[in-house]
């Protein structure tokens, strides 16, 4: 009987987004799906005044507001949780033990010889890209210098924090390269001239495919109740797993190669 409720209510629920679907018409007139996914790739319409100095597009402040909350709960976490570190953890002590272990291990498994730094580093790209990948789950409004309100998308759905973010990735395996081995070092990078390249639009593929998935969704009104909650939180949840682990990797691997020790 229980369930036979539950259907009739399901039913009833789906019938009722149906109709309110259909009577909400046609979208808007006043912006073509077309503007509205290069907006999404571009920034060039709306942009968001900083400081009443310079108009950025908001990217950069999504990038702003994701390193700013991490950097202040690194230091709630170094100066509240770590001191209270005991012999038998807690819940949050056995969470960061397993995310701090996880990275030390990618490290070590992919750079015997040198991977300190690589596991610090790989730590906080994994971390700053699966944070600003969620960032956009949140909807957090901002006001555009025409007066509308937008939604800040995730900072690498930007081509530039993208380019960023491989660029940065790709001079930390070359520095280690050369810390290792000097100029063979850098040799043996620079024989991978493609890779920051391929980081780069990896990533901003990756993200901006869902970001303009979730666009066209909302954007056609008929397809606007429901559907966007499904499409936007699978999207996002796969694109933070799934780039965090990638960039990480990748950087770990090559990183590996070029600061294996010389042969003879």
């Amino acid at each position: 009987m229980k369930n036979k409720k539950g259907i009739l209510l399901w039913l009833f629920l789906v019938a009722l987004l149906l109709v309110l679907a259909l009577l909400c018409g046609a979208p808007s007139e006043e912006e073509s799906v077309q503007e509205a996914m290069r907006d999404a790739v571009l920034h060039d319409v709306n942009s968001i005044s900083l400081f009443g100095i310079k108009e950025v597009n908001p990217g950069l402040v999504s990038a702003m507001c994701v390193s700013l909350v991490l950097l202040i709960g690194a230091a709630l976490i170094r100066i509240l949780v770590i001191p209270r570190f005991s012999l038998v953890p807690g819940k949050l002590q056995i969470l960061l033990e397993e995310l701090v272990g996880m990275f030390d291990r990618m490290a070590r498994e992919s750079s015997p010889h040198r991977n300190r730094a690589l596991g610090l580093y790989i730590f906080a790209a994994g971390t700053y890209i699966f944070s600003s990948t969620l960032f956009e789950l949140f909807g957090f409004q901002a006001i555009t210098t025409e007066g509308v309100s937008v939604a800040l998308p995730a900072p690498l759905s930007d081509v530039n924090a993208a380019i960023a973010m491989g660029c940065m990735s790709y001079l930390f395996i070359v520095f280690g390269g050369v810390v290792q081995n000097g100029i063979t070092g850098i040799g043996r990078a620079l024989k991978e001239f493609s890779l920051p390249i391929s980081m780069s639009f990896r990533l901003f593929g990756a993200l901006l495919s869902g970001l303009l998935v979730t666009e066209l969704v909302y954007f056609y009104i008929q397809l606007s109740f429901v559907l966007p909650v499904i499409v936007g939180v699978m999207f996002t949840l796969l694109h933070a797993l799934i780039q965090s682990y990638v960039l990480t990797m990748l950087t770990a691997l090559y990183y590996g190669e070029v600061t294996e020790p010389k042969k003879g």
